[in-house]
C-alpha cells in the first residue's frame, strides 16, 4: 500500500486535506518544501494547483514533468517575497536547526492571508511527554535520545555540505504556536490525524493532572501579568490553555496545523513589549 493511501501515514491525511480543499488550491501557487519524492507535488498538480517543489536533496524527487529545485532553508528559499498563496512543510520542521528562522522565511514568501500547513510528529501527546520524562527519547524503550550515530539521516558532501538531521529538533504545539505567532502567523485550524494508542490508554490517568496544572498556570498568569489588558491576556492565555488540555492534541499521532499569515514578520515586533527593563536602566 502506498503511504498516501495508508491512514497511518501523514501523507494520507495531507492528501485528504488537499482533495477536500481542492477548490481553494486550484490555480494557486503552492510551495512543497521539503518535497521529498514528490508525492504531495503530484497531488497538488492533480487538483489544479501550481506546485513549486523544493528540497535540500532534489535528486530523490520522482515526479515526471515537475522540476524540484535545491533549497537550503538556512540560506533562504529561491522564491520572491509575498509571491505564493500557500506553503506545505510536511514532516520537515523537526529537522530544522533554526525553526524560528524557517518560519520567518515561510512568512517572507507567502502573501498576506496565505496558508501555511505544517505537519510534524506530535511531541505534545502524552506518550511523547512520558518518553521524554523517562529517557529524553522520542520513543522510550526503543529509541535512544538524539545522538551522532542515529540522528544523521543524510550527509552527502559531494552534493552539499549541509547535514540532513533526523528528529533532533522535535517541537511541541505550544512552541510551534509561539514561533509561528512571532513570525506573523496565527493558527487557523488544528487538523486531527490519527490516535496514538499508548496516549489514549494513558489519557484517563494523566488528564486530571494536566487539566489542573494548566488551569492553575492560566489563573496565576491572568492575575500577575499587569503589562497587558485583561482582554489580551484572556485571548493569548486562553488559546494556550485550550491547546494544553486538548484531548485531540494529547492523543494525536501527528501535529497537522493550518496557519494563516496575518502580517509580515518585520512588523510583529511593533506590537510586542519586553518584560525586563531596558539595558542601562536600574
Amino acid at each position: 500500500m502506498k503511504y498516501e493511501d495508508n491512514p497511518r501515514s501523514i501523507k494520507y491525511h495531507v492528501k485528504k486535506y488537499l482533495i477536500t480543499n481542492s477548490k481553494f488550491f486550484k490555480g494557486k501557487k503552492v510551495v512543497d518544501f521539503p518535497a521529498g519524492n514528490g508525492v504531495t507535488s503530484r497531488i497538488l498538480r492533480e487538483i489544479g494547483a501550481v506546485p513549486i517543489p523544493l528540497d535540500l536533496f532534489p535528486e530523490y524527487f520522482e515526479i515526471e514533468g515537475l522540476k524540484c529545485e535545491r533549497a537550503n532553508i538556512r540560506e533562504g528559499l529561491p522564491i520572491e517575497g509575498n509571491s505564493v498563496d500557500a506553503l506545505i512543510c510536511q514532516e520537515g520542521i523537526e529537522h530544522f536547526s533554526d525553526q524560528y528562522g524557517a518560519l520567518k522565511e515561510f512568512g517572507r514568501v507567502l502573501k498576506i492571508n496565505g496558508t501555511l500547513l505544517i505537519t510534524t510528529p506530535n511531541y505534545s501527546n502524552i506518550r511523547a511527554r512520558l518518553s521524554y520524562f523517562l529517557s529524553e527519547s522520542e520513543r522510550f524503550n526503543s529509541t535512544m535520545p538524539p545522538n551522532e550515530l542515529d540522528s544523521i539521516w543524510m550527509s552527502q558532501q559531494e552534493i552539499t555540505n549541509e547535514i540532513y538531521f533526523g528528529h533532533i529538533f522535535l517541537i511541541g504545539i505550544q512552541k510551534l504556536r509561539v514561533l509561528a505567532k512571532l513570525s506573523g502567523f496565527r493558527i487557523k485550524k488544528y487538523h486531527f490525524t490519527r490516535i496514538k494508542s499508548t496516549s489514549l490508554i494513558l489519557l484517563p490517568f494523566f488528564y486530571p493532572f494536566i487539566l489542573l496544572s494548566n488551569w492553575i498556570a492560566y489563573q496565576k498568569n491572568i492575575r500577575k501579568n499587569k503589562d497587558y489588558s485583561l482582554g489580551i491576556k484572556k485571548e493569548v492565555y486562553g488559546e494556550i490553555f485550550k491547546l494544553g488540555i486538548s484531548p485531540r492534541v494529547l492523543v494525536g499521532g501527528n501535529l497537522m496545523i493550518e496557519f494563516e499569515k496575518e502580517q509580515d514578520f518585520s512588523t510583529v515586533a511593533q506590537g510586542l513589549r519586553s518584560r525586563p527593563k531596558e539595558f542601562g536602566i536600574t
